[in-house]
């Protein structure tokens, strides 16, 4: 991964003002991030209708978000500060390491968290009677922690002085490779989808194969929500994956400009974790419900 929170040695006044706007900016999405995500975990523990092992997998994705809001952003904001004022001391020093491994890990597990959402969403559609015999909680807990493993290693090879120059390339190909796998996913939800329909319609039902088990209406909420997150993850993170190929060929310039499209990048990379929350509750009724009703509660605290 990139140093995220490198930006050159010297304060320039334009430099100056770049990252001024970037440290307000990432102060107020970070804030956003860690309320937001703390409300869907709240929301999340409520609902009782969504499966355990998929529940388990949203979880997963708020919790890396929130740590996103509460430690990688707050920490590339502080080391954005000791850019501003020019101080060099440890505390600037090592939030600027920290940022870069703490941003490197976190944004991993997202990416293979929704990717695991995805291939969750094909398996209950794909499984039928068997999905909740075939995945169960037991499992889906062994793969969260499996991938908060790999990345939390990655994250350390980030930081060695032998794994500096590859991460960019890691990077790059879990996150394509975590972009072909949803889309394949979505592409074979969205055939099976459209072959039971057609069923439906002619009131055709193949021999001796069990019916559609599933709430129909609700799976396609759950799925159509999904897919907006695995697209906003395609957008936050695509502009990043460009600025690092460019910066290994030497392309982007140690410019106010170049500075201002690498800030811009990362705080994109930042603002997928404030926009998950929304996604959740815009498409999942389950949660969007749960999430109201924890925000009623607390104005009835608030009013008593």
């Amino acid at each position: 991964m990139a140093n995220i929170s490198s930006a050159g040695d010297v304060a320039q006044p334009p430099l100056v003002g770049i990252r001024v706007f970037f440290v307000a900016l990432n102060v107020f999405l970070s804030i956003s991030s860690t309320l937001a995500n703390t409300l869907i975990l709240v929301a999340l523990h409520k609902v009782s209708s969504i499966h355990p092992p998929t529940k388990l997998l949203f979880r997963s994705l708020a919790i890396s978000d929130l740590c996103v809001g509460l430690t990688s952003q707050l920490l590339f904001c502080v080391t954005l500060t000791g850019r501003i004022t020019n101080i060099r001391n440890n505390l600037f020093y090592y939030s600027g390491r920290l940022s870069i491994i703490t941003s490197y890990v976190l944004l991993m597990v997202s990416a293979l968290t929704s990717t695991a959402i995805s291939v969750d969403r094909l398996l209950a559609l794909l499984l039928r009677l068997r999905y909740r015999q075939t995945v169960t909680l037991k499992r889906v807990r062994k793969i969260v922690i499996g991938i908060w493993f790999i990345c939390c290693v990655l994250g350390v090879w980030r930081h060695s002085s032998w794994g500096k120059e590859f991460s960019r390339v890691t990077f790059v190909v879990f996150l394509v490779l975590c972009l072909i796998i949803s889309l394949l996913s979505y592409i074979k939800i969205y055939l099976l989808l459209r072959h039971y329909q057609e069923q439906v319609q002619n009131h055709f039902q193949q021999p001796n194969r069990p019916t559609m088990p599933l709430n129909m209406a609700r799976y396609k909420r759950t799925v159509h929500g999904i897919a907006w997150v695995q697209l906003t993850l395609l957008v936050c993170y695509l502009p990043f994956c460009v600025v690092l190929m460019l910066l290994s060929y030497d392309k982007i310039p140690e410019s106010a400009s170049g500075m201002a499209v690498r800030r811009f990048t990362i705080t994109l990379l930042y603002l997928n974790s404030s926009l998950n929350p929304i996604l959740y509750c815009w498409r999942i009724i389950e949660v969007k419900e749960a999430a109201k009703d924890t925000i009623r509660s607390l104005n009835c605290f608030k009013s008593d």
